[in-house]
Order: C-alpha cells, then structure tokens, then sequence
C-alpha cells in the first residue's frame, strides 16, 4: 500500500487504459476519482467496485475533457489531488489536407489542453500538501510519428513536452512530472478492431495482430492495461522520486527502431 493516503484524479477513466490506472493505484492504496463526459448508473458502479474490490475510496465525476472549464472544475470537485493521470483521449485518423477541422479541435482540447487545464489546478493543491504525482499518458507516437493521425502525433508530442515544462517548474519541490509512452494496447476498443481487421485481410487473429496491428511493436505483443498501470504506480512511488521530465516507453521496442 505504497500510495495509501495520497488521492489520484484519472481523466478518461471509465474504460480500457484509464481504469486499468485506476485499478492499479487503489491496489496501491490510493483513494480514486474516476472520469469520463458520461454520467451513467455503470459509470459510478465502477467506482463502486473499486471500493469494493481495494478497500479504497472511489468515486465518480462526470467531466467533459474537450472543456477547458470542466477540466479545472474536476480537479476542484476533487477536492484533493495529489496524483494526477491525464490520460482522456480519442483519434481520427485522415490526410492532413483532408482532416476535418472540428476533429482537429477536439483532439487537441481533449488530448492536450485537458491536461495543461487540470495541472495548472491541481499543483497548487500538491505544492499544498507538500508533494504531488503528474503522470501523462502519451503514447509512442509523441516520440515518433505515422501518416494520417496529424492531430494525435503533435498533440502526443505536445504532451511529452508539457510534462518535460511541469517537471523543470517543479524540479526543487517534491512534485515530479512523467509521460508514460505506450505503444499498442490491449483494450476493448483494439480488442473490438480485431475480427473487422481479421475480415479485411482474410488472416486468423494470430496472424492478423502480428503482422497487421502489430507490424511496427517488435515484441509482437500487445502491451497490458495492467502494464500501463503498474507502471503508474511506480512513477508515483517514492523510489521514482529523482524521475521527473521525461518518458518511459512501453511499446515493446517501437520507439527502438
């Protein structure tokens, strides 16, 4: 229980790579705050289980990461934050002369303005208590890039630059700032690809997520979301109290290559 006492803020949290964050901070002993732009009976059920599951306290607040207000009106509801994970996000994928306007303006207010938003309210909160966690969910491609996501690689990469500034603004306090940079994940929105990409190239699973979703992670395994959480949890541990600014991939030898 390395983190009991200390409460964590997850933005996008209600599914796939957010909850499994969750997840693995209240095992830790971390009191939660789930989030997602719904406020449904199964959003708050989560929360539930978590409690249920971990012993912690959990909770559920409806926010809109594409607002920069409601950004900064979760970390208040929050009441306390001393571990921040911004990991909301979604993804379009189109030419640059072809990418909708309206989608570039969503990804980049929910992938990168949500977490300047709710990082310039929750330091004050941590400088505070006298310490405080920031850990962005970037992704493999704020370190490298791919044609047809030109919104989600400069906002990927704005990301991995923010967290390098947070961590300079903080370097003589006890707040550290990180960017954890996955490559492919197995969630239920990837895992909900498969069959449809498995159609497409007339291959088996097997072959279809090693040679087709795969073909760029080495390893030709899919990172965890207990991976990703787990990692969390370390970068929030005291032994990681000199890593501050900068970022740790887990894309099985993508950003090798």
């Amino acid at each position: 229980m390395v983190l009991a006492g200390k409460t964590a803020v997850i933005t996008g949290s209600n599914s796939g790579i957010g909850l499994g964050v969750a997840f693995a901070l209240a095992r830790a002993g971390a009191d939660v705050v789930l989030n997602s732009f719904t406020d449904r009976d199964e959003d708050h059920a989560l929360a539930a289980k978590i409690a249920t599951e971990t012993g912690v306290t959990a909770r559920y607040i409806k926010a809109d990461m594409s607002k920069g207000n409601e950004c900064r009106e979760l970390i208040e509801a929050a009441g306390r934050c001393d571990i921040l994970v911004n990991n909301a996000g979604i993804q379009h994928v189109a030419p640059i002369d072809a990418f909708p306007t309206e989608k570039w303006d969503a990804i980049i207010a929910i992938n990168l303005s949500s977490a300047f938003h709710t990082t310039a309210v929750a330091l004050p909160k941590m400088r505070e208590r006298g310490w405080g966690r920031v850990v962005n969910i970037a992704s493999a491609h704020g370190l490298t890039a791919s044609p047809f996501k030109a919104a989600y690689i400069a906002a990927k990469h704005g990301l991995v630059g923010l967290s390098k500034t947070t961590a300079l603004e903080t370097a003589e306090e006890p707040i550290t700032a990180n960017a954890i940079c996955p490559g492919y994940v197995l969630t239920p929105l990837v895992e909900a690809q498969i069959p449809d990409t498995m159609a497409k190239y007339g291959m088996g699973r097997e072959e279809v997520i090693k040679k087709v979703m795969l073909e760029r992670q080495p390893s030709r395994e899919f990172a965890t979301v207990e991976q990703i959480g787990g990692t969390t949890v370390f970068l929030c541990s005291d032994v990681a109290a000199q890593i501050t600014g900068t970022t740790i991939s887990v894309d099985g030898g993508w950003t090798a290559l």
